[in-house]
């Protein structure tokens, strides 16, 4: 691992590097929620986590600041785990090992977890902080945010006595974030009919679709990229209307609010047929390079030699799957009128796993209003209801509410005059299309004052994740000159 030792404010990348060791996928979080209890503790502080290991640690205020009305820090614990392909890594067991590349620091091959581990970072800095004035501070790491936002959604915050709040899930340092989308993620369940590879089909090819950017579901979504997911339905459908193929074994995607980069499905074929499918395989290869020449030039599709299962979809199942995955809603599904130049609605196909009776897709929709995110969802239920043969929709996790935007106010207006005084220059006060855990609290807790600053990152959720360690040396400061004005 690289070591950040030459980075500036230390006070924020030593913690940054410490978390880059600990693996803390999504539903991987112990260890992590561990240590930072640990951390706390070591220096005087409450701290205890919940069963999903979500943390809270509480910090009496300092230099004047002791009677104050509490300030809620929020962050979450858990990254994305991608990696590029032909990459060994273990998100498991295994650190990031980090790279310094100019002004930006990145990962050898993987995702780097900069979202959220440089705001955790923040919020560790402002903990171990002893000279800094700053209200009593609530600390609350969630967990599982990266997977429907399931730690915050089931956080007790009767533990939490502030009406004002500051998260860290931001992604740039120009602006101060004032109101989000909300978001539901749902499953379709395929049954696959399981039939023993029929006699004629002694010829196996593991399908891949290989070499796409990827993303985040919210901040990338509208960039037109291609969905791994959806190539693979869409050669499926094409094979499936010429040839004699049975599918076994689809698998796609990192996870539902990923973009996802590849996917892959074990083909079984008679071998006189080989030969037309390897063409009409490389045929969409080079309609696809030219269709994605801009959004996604990296495309790529391969045939290879594969391991001949015992048992495959049914012809008609096959046919199911590849037909209800192709239509289902993706990309960008409305803008917004409100805020020109946002997204209002999109949905995001995330992944498909081989089940026990068949296939599972996992997807999720973001929306500015509840209303159109439950019509987009009744739409996907309607296309289940039509394609039969047992096809289950259901939600996963809770329903996150959007987190409204308050003009007036007030750590806004504090923020705003930090901003200006440090920065040099007037925030954008933004309203996002992205889908925070902001809702949540906000709904849960009433009156709750929030805003989230954010820092410089790069390609979320991908491989080529990355955040500007210059940006980082300048909101650090914001940071401090905030928190310290709230009184």
């Amino acid at each position: 691992m690289s070591s950040l030792k030459s980075l500036q404010p230390q006070e924020v990348f030593s913690f940054f590097e410490t978390l880059s060791g600990i693996p803390r996928g999504s539903g991987n979080e112990k260890e992590v929620a561990d240590w930072v209890v640990n951390f706390a503790r070591d220096r005087g502080l409450e701290a205890s986590q919940d069963g999903m290991h979500c943390v809270l640690v509480k910090k009496p205020g300092q230099h004047g600041l002791e009677d104050a009305p509490p300030l809620i820090l929020h962050g979450h614990l858990d990254m994305v785990c991608e990696k590029d392909d032909g990459v060994t890594h273990d998100f498991m067991s295994d650190p990031i090992e980090l790279l310094v590349q100019g002004d930006f620091v990145t990962a050898n091959g993987t995702s780097l977890g900069a979202d959220n581990g440089i705001g955790v970072s923040y919020i560790l800095a402002l903990l171990d902080s002893q000279d800094l004035p700053h209200p009593p501070l609530e600390a609350v790491l969630t967990a599982m945010e990266e997977k429907g936002k399931v730690g915050a959604a089931q956080f007790d915050t009767s533990r939490l006595s502030g009406k004002r709040m500051i998260d860290f899930n931001w992604i740039t340092d120009k602006e101060i974030l004032a109101g989000c989308s909300g978001d539901v993620t749902f499953t379709v369940d395929l049954p696959a009919e399981w039939e023993s590879v029929p006699g004629t089909h002694t010829e196996a090819r593991l399908l891949k679709v290989r070499g796409l950017a990827g993303g985040h579901c919210e901040f990338d979504i509208h960039l037109e990229r291609a969905n791994a997911v959806l190539v693979l339905a869409r050669i499926l459908n094409g094979l499936l209307s010429q040839h004699d193929v049975r599918i076994s074994d689809p698998h796609g995607g990192a996870q539902n609010n990923a973009i996802p980069a590849d996917a892959q499905a074990v083909l079984l074929l008679r071998p006189e047929e080989v030969g037309d499918v390897e063409k009409a395989v490389a045929e969409l290869e080079r309609t696809l390079a030219d269709e994605y020449r801009l959004a996604d030039p990296d495309v790529r599709l391969r045939l290879e030699p594969a391991e001949r299962p015992e048992r495959a979809f049914s012809a008609e199942a096959g046919a199911r799957f590849a037909r209800l995955t192709a239509l289902i809603p993706n990309g960008v599904l409305s803008w917004s009128l409100a805020v020109p130049g946002i997204v209002e609605s999109s949905n995001n196909l995330g992944t498909v796993r081989t089940t026990s009776d068949g296939a599972r897709l996992m997807s999720t929709i973001t929306a500015a209003v509840t209303s159109r995110k439950h019509e987009i969802f009744d739409r996907v239920r309607s296309l289940a209801a039509l394609a039969g043969g047992g096809v289950v929709v259901e939600q996963y996790g809770l329903d996150a509410p959007e987190f409204p935007y308050h003009p007036g106010s007030r750590i806004l207006g504090t923020a705003q005059a930090a901003f200006r005084d440090v920065m040099g220059s007037e925030p954008d006060v933004h309203v996002s299309q992205c889908s925070l855990e902001l809702g949540m609290f906000s709904r849960k807790i009433p009156g709750l004052d929030i805003i989230s600053i954010g820092t410089e990152l790069h390609d979320l959720h991908s491989p080529k994740e990355t955040v500007n360690h210059t940006s980082v040396a300048k909101v650090w400061p914001l940071v401090q000159a905030v928190v310290s004005r709230l009184s």
